[in-house]
């Protein structure tokens, strides 16, 4: 017998099939069928389908063979893929305001604003292809320990400034006070003020309290505004920063974390802020923090709409503020002070001098409370009285204790230089004209 010559033409006769291995499989099985060796019963069992489908895979299998059992889809495209059209106003869209979004969010825009019906998946696909999103690489899982959210709206609260350039190059750097609930991670209160400070932080608290009422405890890190840091403080007798004390005469409980970790809440938080609400800004043009705290209150509202999840518990673990509750006298920075026999205080290097109509000798080494507000009001107080006074002498500005939080903040300069400054100016264009040299 001769071998079977192989040539240009018999291979254009062969015909071959592309099968999957779950085809492969499905072929092998009806095979066993059609020689009587597997019954349809035991057959659905392997194939881990019913037995109407392996009547139907047999019924094509007897009339076209094992090309019956190839999927008609294959190099076809889906019925549901998106129109060119669609495509295309979607990666306008992409680069002419959202080429730095993130794939989540420009879906948000895209659908939201551009009433474009196009999912997320189909928006990240499109923005990896076109090289304005890079895929992240799993990160290395770390074992901490797990922490149950709390079941009650009210009864934890996770506090934290997020120093960012908020509003990018149109505005200053700011820092962000976030509340949020770690029953239900819903956003409480948002806050922009210029620095992490504790009048900063009083002002925020006011507004939480006045909307909500008052949380049972405040989750934060040990900043110095919350903890005293040193072992033996010097001039707090009470071992509280003016924030604990404030706190304490609201009975609102701090607890300082230990590790970023252990209020992971907020630190994604601050993450999806430092992302989300930067894009919102710069969508409605804020530059300054004045009217992006009148904005906050909307962004909180979508943002509470969107990720925000129900608490195990219906009970809201808030108490109204008390008559006897003086926020106005309580979110003060107040020291105590001895009145000398001049009955004269210093405070903040200013000396005060009280006036009074009684003997002088009953105030002599008194003890006051000198209580001062975001405002730089000072007031006296002498059991829970005020007393007048009037400004007798400014002692020299002597040496201040910052801490590295707000340290770039003391060292801006509130002069800025004109246009024609020598700085604004190339090395050559502020160098002196050089006289001309007759020949």
């Amino acid at each position: 017998m001769e071998p079977i010559q192989w040539s240009p033409e018999r291979a254009r006769k062969v015909d071959l099939l592309t099968m999957s291995k779950k085809e492969l499989t499905r072929l092998e099985v009806m095979q066993r069928l059609k020689a009587k060796r597997l019954k349809q019963r035991e057959a659905s069992q392997l194939l881990g389908i019913s037995v109407r489908q392996v009547k139907r895979l047999y019924r094509s299998f007897l009339q076209s063979g094992a090309k019956g059992l190839v999927s008609q889809k294959r190099g076809k495209a889906s019925n549901h893929r998106l129109s060119k059209e669609v495509m295309e106003q979607a990666w306008d869209l992409i680069y002419e305001k959202y080429r730095d979004f993130g794939p989540t969010l420009a879906h948000e825009k895209l659908e939201e604003v551009h009433q474009l019906k196009i999912s997320d998946e189909s928006v990240r696909k499109l923005m990896i292809a076109e090289g304005l999103w890079k895929p992240k690489r799993a990160k290395r899982v770390e074992t901490h320990q797990m922490r149950k959210r709390r079941a009650c709206c009210g009864e934890l609260i996770q506090i934290d400034g997020s120093d960012h350039a908020w509003f990018e190059e149109r505005g200053p750097r700011s820092t962000l006070l976030v509340y949020i609930d770690d029953a239900s991670g819903q956003l409480m209160e948002l806050w922009f003020v210029p620095t992490e400070t504790f009048f900063g932080y009083c002002e925020a608290t006011r507004h939480y309290v006045e909307r909500y009422g008052k949380p049972v405890a405040f989750y934060s890190d040990k900043h110095g505004i919350f903890r005293v840091n040193q072992e033996r403080p010097l001039g707090l007798s009470s071992g509280l920063t003016q924030f604990g004390r404030a706190m304490q005469e609201l009975d609102i409980q701090i607890i300082c974390a230990n590790t970023p970790q252990a209020k992971g809440r907020i630190e994604r938080a601050n993450q999806t802020l430092q992302d989300r609400l930067v894009k919102e800004l710069r969508l409605r043009g804020i530059s300054d923090m004045q009217a992006a705290n009148a904005y906050l209150p909307e962004f909180r509202e979508d943002f509470n709409r969107r990720f925000a999840v129900a608490p195990r518990s219906t009970h809201d673990a808030h108490r109204p503020l008390l008559k006897t509750d003086n926020l106005d006298l309580i979110l003060t920075h107040q020291e105590r002070r001895s009145l000398s026999k001049n009955l004269t205080v210093q405070y903040q290097q200013v000396v005060f001098q009280i006036q009074t109509n009684r003997p002088g000798y009953a105030l002599r080494n008194a003890q006051v409370m000198v209580c001062e507000n975001a405002q730089g009001e000072v007031a006296i107080f002498y059991k829970n009285k005020p007393l007048a006074y009037s400004v007798y002498h400014k002692a020299p500005r002597q040496a201040e204790v910052v801490d590295s939080k707000t340290l770039d903040h003391q060292l801006k300069s509130s002069w800025t230089p004109p246009a024609n400054h020598p700085w604004r100016q190339s090395y050559k264009a502020a160098l002196p004209a050089s006289p001309e040299v007759s020949p």
